[in-house]
């Protein structure tokens, strides 16, 4: 009978030992899996304020918007154009890598930009392993940020609706009224469509810019066919929405996105050189027919085509949001519509972040 007893205390201890071995091992597990963002304290006279104070406020117009360290100047002169044209209270979400954290803070806290109400998140690049494939035509687009707006509801946002832009952008309008525009039921976003805007038709056609989903997805592979999505649909340009982030997280939409992203690095159905990059297409598919339209007015794009063709001044003069998507950015040269952008610039206090500008006296 004691010999029993000792070998029950014996099996006892072991399974103590293997209940403790399991919650170790399901603690290491948790600790070392991708995190989508950090939410990273910051120094106590930073102009950063409590994300729960500024979700507590229903005036807020919330923007996202991402920062590189590449392009941190560009970042900063989109916030600038929104501050410069509206008396609204806006919260600014500043996305970045680990690496240009400090950079962000500094580049905000040592200029003119010093007062605005701004929360740095961090993005974890991790989240897109086996998602995105190298593509050497236009590596820039494959930067970890283009994706983030993939992962809007997921990333340290308390903010229930967002505006998100892309940072080669300037607001010319009024960003409350972007903010204000009515989703429709079930709608998770708006954006502006591609054949909405008939000033621009001919601008478009002569550098050659696509307009339908046949641009974007490769009709000859049989998942693009069961999506029986006609090829002449009007697509478009996802670097501008405003979005219902519950909405967006009912609907499973990241989920989605990722599905399609992880379909491409196996299928390869779409492809940077064919769509303008691979942020796109997922949108497109995820979104199709399920998205409210912006007046065309808050997203005039394809500035950065061609570094030839200009719109009309007049036309510019209209516009209330301005996009340089293409590969001639307006902090390089050559690109058009150069004052436009540069009247927001802000110099960078660190000196990374310069304009590429001719010599004039060469």
């Amino acid at each position: 009978m004691a010999l029993l007893r000792k070998i029950n205390r014996i099996l006892l201890v072991l399974l103590v030992l293997m209940v403790c071995l399991l919650l170790r091992s399901t603690l290491l597990r948790a600790s070392t899996r991708p995190r989508l963002s950090e939410n990273r304290k910051s120094p106590k006279n930073s102009g950063q304020v409590s994300l729960e104070h500024a979700a507590e406020a229903h005036d807020v117009v919330p923007v996202v918007i991402c920062a590189s360290e590449e392009r941190m100047g560009a970042s900063m002169a989109t916030i600038n154009s929104i501050i410069s044209n509206t008396d609204a209270s806006v919260f600014f979400y500043v996305v970045t890598l680990r690496d240009a954290v400090k950079l962000t803070r500094r580049y905000i806290e040592k200029t003119k930009l010093k007062g605005i109400r701004y929360k740095i998140v961090e993005f974890n690049p991790m989240v897109l392993v086996g998602k995105v494939k190298p593509d050497s035509s236009r590596p820039d687009l494959l930067h970890p940020l283009n994706f983030v707006r993939f992962y809007l509801p997921l990333l340290d946002i308390l903010h229930k609706r967002v505006i998100y832009l892309d940072d080669d952008i300037i607001v010319q309008g009024d960003i409350r009224d972007l903010f204000d525009i009515k989703l429709k039921p079930g709608h998770a976003a708006a954006f502006a469509t591609d054949c909405d805007l008939p000033s621009t038709h001919e601008m478009v056609r002569s550098i050659g810019m696509q307009t339908t989903y046949m641009g974007f997805l490769d009709y000859r592979k049989q998942e693009v066919k069961d999506l029986g999505i006609n090829p002449s649909d009007c697509s478009f340009n996802p670097g501008v929405f405003v979005a219902d982030l519950n909405e967006w997280k009912k609907q499973k939409i990241t989920k989605e996105l990722e599905k399609w992203m992880e379909e491409n690095f196996r299928q390869n159905i779409y492809s940077s050189a064919m769509a303008g990059g691979v942020a796109t297409p997922p949108m497109l598919i995820v979104f199709h027919d399920k998205y409210t339209i912006l007046d065309p007015v808050w997203h005039v794009r394809h500035l950065g085509w061609s570094p030839d063709v200009h719109y009309p001044e007049n036309f510019l003069q209209g516009a209330h949001l301005l996009h340089w998507n293409g590969p001639f950015k307006p902090w390089n040269y050559p690109a058009v519509h150069l004052d436009r952008w540069e009247k927001w610039f802000i110099p960078d206090p660190s000196g990374r972040f310069s304009l590429e500008r001719p010599d004039h006296d060469s």
